[in-house]
C-alpha cells in the first residue's frame, strides 16, 4: 500500500491507475480508523481494482468551539489497518496541503438540507464536509465512493451534491457497524468514560423502540417519537440535541410515514457528541 501526503503524488498515482484501466473506489475518512471504516474499505475492495482511502482531519467542518484539536490522529495504526483491508493507497495530507494559505475562499454550499438535523446546531459543518469531499472527488476521480449510514444526513447531502454538480460516480452507503450493546462505532467513542459509554447505549435503545413501533403498524411520526425519545431523556448523562423522523429525500419532519423514513438522533455524553439513526420502511439509503 502506498502512503502519499501531497496532491501531486496523489494525482500521479491516479494517472497510473487510470492508464492501467483500473476501476477506482474512494473511502474518505478522518482517520482514527475502526471497524466501521474498515467495512467500507472491504466493500470498496470487492467492487474496485484500486482503492483510495483518505485520512484527513478536515478543519473546515469544525466550529471554533468543537473538538478539532482533540480529534484522534494515529497515522501509523491507520495505515496498518487500511493495508489489511486491501487498500491500494492512503492519502494523508496536512491541512496546509488541502487548504494552502488564502484557500479558504471557495466552499461548496447546499442551501436546502444543511439547516436540518445536525445542521441546526452545527451550521458550518456540512459546508466543510461537502467542500473537502468535492476536492477528493476531483483529485481521485473515483467510480464509486463509500460512506457509512451512521452519517446519514452527510450521505444524503453528498448524493445530492453528486447529482447537482454532475460528478460521474456512484455514492454507496453501507450499513452501520455497532459495538456490543448497540452503540454505533465512531472515532469519538474512545473519548467516552466507561459510564458515558454505557449511558450512550440509550441512543440505540430509543431508535430500536421507534422501529418496533413502526413495524407494529404505527405511522404517526410524533407518536413514534413520543414512545421512543423518553428513553434518552431518562438517561442522566445524556444531553439530547434532537430526535427526529424525516423524509429520506428532503429531510423534512414527517407527521405521517407513507414510505421510507429516517429516524435520527444526536446527544452529548460529557464533552462527546454522538449521532445515530435507523431506517423505517427501507433496508438501506
Amino acid at each position: 500500500m502506498q502512503i502519499v501526503r501531497t496532491i501531486q503524488d496523489l494525482r500521479d498515482a491516479m494517472h497510473q491507475a487510470r492508464a492501467a484501466r483500473q476501476s477506482v473506489g474512494l473511502v474518505p475518512t478522518m482517520g482514527a480508523l475502526h471497524e466501521g471504516h474498515l467495512s467500507l474499505m472491504r466493500s470498496a475492495r470487492k467492487e474496485n481494482d484500486f482503492v483510495v482511502a483518505s485520512a484527513f482531519v478536515n478543519p473546515t467542518q469544525f466550529a471554533p468551539n468543537e473538538d478539532l484539536a482533540q480529534y484522534p490522529r494515529r497515522l501509523e495504526e491507520d495505515a496498518r489497518l487500511a493495508s489489511g483491508t486491501g487498500v491500494s493507497l492512503l492519502f494523508a495530507p496536512g491541512a496546509d496541503e488541502m487548504y494552502p494559505p488564502g484557500a479558504y475562499a471557495t466552499f461548496v454550499v447546499q442551501e436546502k438540507l444543511t439547516d436540518k438535523l445536525c445542521g441546526r446546531s452545527r451550521p458550518a459543518h456540512f459546508r466543510g464536509v461537502l467542500t473537502v469531499v468535492a476536492k477528493l472527488f476531483h483529485l481521485v476521480g473515483p467510480d464509486r465512493a463509500y460512506f457509512g449510514q451512521k452519517d446519514a444526513q452527510q450521505a444524503i447531502l453528498l448524493r445530492r451534491m453528486v447529482e447537482d454538480l454532475n460528478f460521474p460516480l456512484e455514492v454507496r452507503v453501507c450499513p452501520i457497524v455497532r459495538e456490543k450493546g448497540g452503540l454505533a462505532m465512531s472515532s469519538r467513542n474512545e473519548r467516552l468514560a466507561p459510564t458515558e459509554r454505557e449511558a450512550a447505549r440509550c441512543l440505540y435503545r430509543a431508535l430500536s423502540r421507534a422501529k418496533e413501533a413502526y413495524d407494529a403498524g404505527e405511522r404517526r411520526g410524533p407518536r413514534i417519537i413520543d414512545e421512543s425519545v423518553g428513553i434518552i431523556r431518562a438517561e442522566p448523562l445524556a444531553r439530547l440535541d434532537y430526535f427526529s423522523i424525516v423524509d429520506l429525500r428532503n429531510l423534512e419532519d414527517l407527521e405521517t410515514i407513507e414510505r421510507g423514513a429516517l429516524v435520527a438522533t444526536a446527544a452529548c455524553f460529557g464533552d462527546t457528541r454522538l449521532i445515530d439513526n435507523v431506517l423505517l420502511g427501507v433496508d438501506r439509503l
